[in-house]
């Protein structure tokens, strides 16, 4: 299949209207789900935690990316169910469920599995069926396909299978999931444009593959980018604290250069869903093709330890003033993985906190959209009076830089460490 971008506009949805069905309704699966009533498709959406479909039927949204305004104006346009009887009436079914690593850092589709299961007791001839899921190439094709024909229907012939990997990014003001270009790989041809018209009427423009390998391999690639890339900030800001060089100011300056060079910035670590999670699933397939990816798997060992190294700075900037870490004070401004949300899936404040804990420092921690942040069965509720606390402080640490933590704020801190601007 040729390669394609195609240019759509939503105010005329390329395929007719057409019942969806979206199993899983959390950070990737709602927006998805919610794109799609709003351009006019009746939605079935499907989860297996009943209190996130109890709080959909209520009108309220369970993630803090779609607006419970958004949800209530649609009406019955999405309907959320426990069961899953209706996916069989729907003309397409999109799999949106976590593909997460194990302990080891090895892949894990049990959630997947589970849920192309579901879409097979219900599979009926014609249907689609879109994997948004990441996983790494072959899985498509290999694992979902193996799981959907066990319906006696065969991929292709009987109903069409497409991937096309999510694109959500919680929080971005700029880019939503309707202004998002989305990749789409197909089984055959027909199976990519039937994926295209169903996407084409809810994105600005969709690009399509060679292949389902291909769209798998554009997930994993994209994040595995910004893995290495923060591996390699992180690293330099290390060496700029050896010089002494404000390595954030180095970034700002370099990132004025208008080509060859994107900023990324270092940080407490590296969280999210994504980007600590998808260069797992491209090293575990390149071992497994003999062709191990060394460079990846370094990156990730770097963000891996990153909270340790930011641990130790804040020992060593304690030990400037007098102060022990053990037995210190120590404020942790923002617990999410990112700024303004209230995600906190794989936050590396969680290794942060364990690690300063675990060298003794007393730790608070503050942060506007989450109210706890529990570590090794410890429970560290977001403290008030943020003004009152960070004074209080020996260190004030920010691992997040939410709106709210201005200067106003920081100036009453005896001692302010952000590992956005120092190593």
């Amino acid at each position: 299949m040729t390669q394609l971008t195609v240019q759509v506009s939503r105010r005329t949805p390329a395929g007719a209207r057409c019942r969806v069905g979206v199993i899983g309704l959390g950070y990737a699966g709602l927006p998805q789900a919610v794109a799609f009533a709003e351009a006019g498709h009746p939605v079935i959406g499907v989860d297996n935690r009943p209190e996130v479909t109890a709080m959909l039927r209520e009108g309220r949204s369970p993630v803090d990316t779609v607006s419970d305004d958004r949800v209530r104006r649609l009406g019955g346009a999405l309907s959320a169910l426990d069961d899953t009887e209706a996916l069989a009436d729907c003309s397409a079914v999109v799999v949106c469920v976590p593909t997460p690593v194990d302990a080891a850092g090895e892949p894990d589709l049990s959630a997947l599995r589970a849920a192309c299961a579901t879409v097979a007791a219900h599979l009926r001839p014609g249907q689609l069926v879109v994997i948004e899921s990441t996983v790494y190439p072959g899985v498509t094709d290999g694992v979902v396909r193996a799981v959907l024909e066990r319906s006696g229907l065969v991929a292709g012939t009987h109903f069409s299978l497409a991937h096309v990997p999510e694109r959500v990014d919680p929080g971005n003001p700029v880019f939503d999931s309707a202004d998002t270009s989305r990749v789409i790989g197909g089984l055959t041809p027909v199976c990519a444009l039937r994926a295209e018209e169903l996407y084409g009427g809810v994105v600005s423009s969709v690009h399509i593959t060679a292949g389902l390998r291909e769209a798998e391999a554009t997930k994993v690639l994209e994040n595995t980018y910004r893995q290495v890339n923060l591996g390699l900030v992180h690293e330099f800001a290390a060496y700029c604290d050896a010089l002494g060089i404000d390595a954030g100011a180095v970034i700002d300056a370099a990132a004025t250069k208008p080509f060859g060079f994107q900023p990324f910035y270092p940080g407490v670590g590296v969280g999210g869903h994504c980007i600590p999670v998808d260069p797992l699933y491209l090293a575990h397939s390149a071992r497994a093709a003999g062709t191990p990816l060394h460079l990846v798997e370094l990156a990730q060992r770097i963000n891996d330890e990153r909270p340790v190294r930011v641990v130790d700075v804040c020992e060593t900037l304690l030990r400037t003033t007098g102060t022990a870490l053990a037995g210190a004070e120590v404020l942790v401004l923002g617990v999410s993985y990112k700024p303004d949300v209230s995600d906190v899936r794989n936050t590396p404040v969680v290794p942060l906190v364990r690690e300063l804990t675990a060298r003794g420092a007393q730790v608070r921690i503050h942060d506007p959209y989450v109210p706890e942040l529990v570590v090794d069965g410890m429970h560290h509720k977001s403290v008030s009076h943020l003004g009152a606390v960070i004074a209080e402080a020996d260190l004030v640490l920010v691992a997040q830089h939410h709106s709210v933590y201005d200067t106003e704020h920081l100036h009453r801190a005896r001692l302010v460490y952000d590992p956005r601007r120092h190593a």
